[in-house]
């Protein structure tokens, strides 16, 4: 099923991507999941327990698709699409949870940050070249308003009107990387990346050095913007050049500012770098909405979390914790 990809972030090591062999005692995996390319490395001296965590990660993503894919009719947030309107629906703890996450950051961005974004964003398609029409867009806009959602008592949700609707595409895919690296950790996996679409998870060094990540660079597919060597944290990328088709010299992409339904201006790609990488995905996309100025102040807020700009002018600008 296809899932939100909402960024896209490219690791140095992309001539093994597609690899799903075991060289020495690093075991490495390719697989498709959330409707976007992920990977997983771990090292391990048990071949056997390898192998069976590969398959438990894929597992867990599989199980979040489940649960929160608006693809999926049977998902938890597919039926808050049908029927939170009109009463309120009881969720898993897990997805209450979630919600109360996305709710956080929407009320910390002033609102730059709102999963009822997606009241207007499924009139676009992408692949097929659609957008709302002028009608279409001021119906939609006036849905979107993350307060919408009303988080009750006993993990119920409501929906203040109906026809709204939301999407976790711009945090429940860090999520399900935080999720897959904790369970590596409990298993006591001591090095390992994780990475699906522009969401990354490192677990402690690559054999005594750091992993490099390299910053896809946002108008050139062969290159990179920027390399970063880190360890033992996430790291998200949320750019313009993901999903997206041009009209009259016009870039419709999928990063939609909920103040106004269009796609935000401004930026072609942000990076955030922190602890967890649930945080760092929705925030790579805060940011991108924010804009360059708006969001380089929001992250200098954020304990733990840094920031890197691409703006339009293809110049780099980085928070006060990172050295170019």
């Amino acid at each position: 099923m296809r899932f939100i990809a909402a960024h896209h972030l490219v690791f140095c090591f992309a001539s093994l991507l597609f690899v799903s062999t075991a060289t020495a005692q690093w075991h490495r995996q390719a697989f498709q999941t959330l409707g976007t390319q992920a990977y997983i490395e771990l090292w391990s001296e048990d071949s056997t327990l390898a192998s069976q965590l590969i398959l438990d990660v894929q597992a867990e993503f599989e199980r979040i698709n489940q649960l929160m894919s608006p693809y999926i009719a049977s998902s938890e947030l597919s039926l808050l699409n049908r029927q939170a309107a009109s009463a309120p629906v009881q969720v898993s703890a897990e997805m209450y949870q979630l919600l109360q996450q996305a709710r956080q950051i929407s009320e910390l961005s002033n609102g730059a940050f709102d999963i009822t974004f997606a009241s207007v964003g499924f009139y676009y398609d992408y692949r097929a070249r659609l957008k709302p029409d002028a009608a279409q867009l001021q119906q939609g806009r006036q849905l979107v308003n993350y307060q919408s959602v009303e988080l009750l008592p006993g993990n119920t949700v409501r929906y203040r009107q109906a026809g709204i609707k939301i999407d976790l595409g711009g945090i429940a895919k860090g999520y399900a990387v935080e999720r897959g690296i904790l369970l590596l950790a409990a298993r006591g996996i001591k090095h390992a990346q994780l990475t699906a679409g522009g969401d990354s998870r490192l677990l402690g060094d690559k054999a005594g050095k750091p992993w490099l990540v390299g910053i896809k660079h946002p108008r050139q597919d062969d290159k990179y913007a920027a390399t970063l060597p880190l360890e033992n944290t996430a790291i998200s990328t949320s750019g313009d050049y993901e999903r997206f088709f041009i009209e009259e010299g016009v870039r419709y992409h999928h990063i939609l500012d909920p103040k106004t339904g269009q796609s935000a201006a401004g930026a072609l790609s942000v990076s955030v770098t922190g602890p967890d990488t649930t945080q760092t995905d929705a925030l790579s996309t805060t940011l991108f909405v924010l804009g360059l100025q708006q969001g380089l102040a929001l992250i200098e807020l954020i304990d733990g979390y840094e920031a890197i700009f691409i703006d339009a002018n293809r110049q780099m600008y980085f928070s006060s914790g990172l050295t170019p």
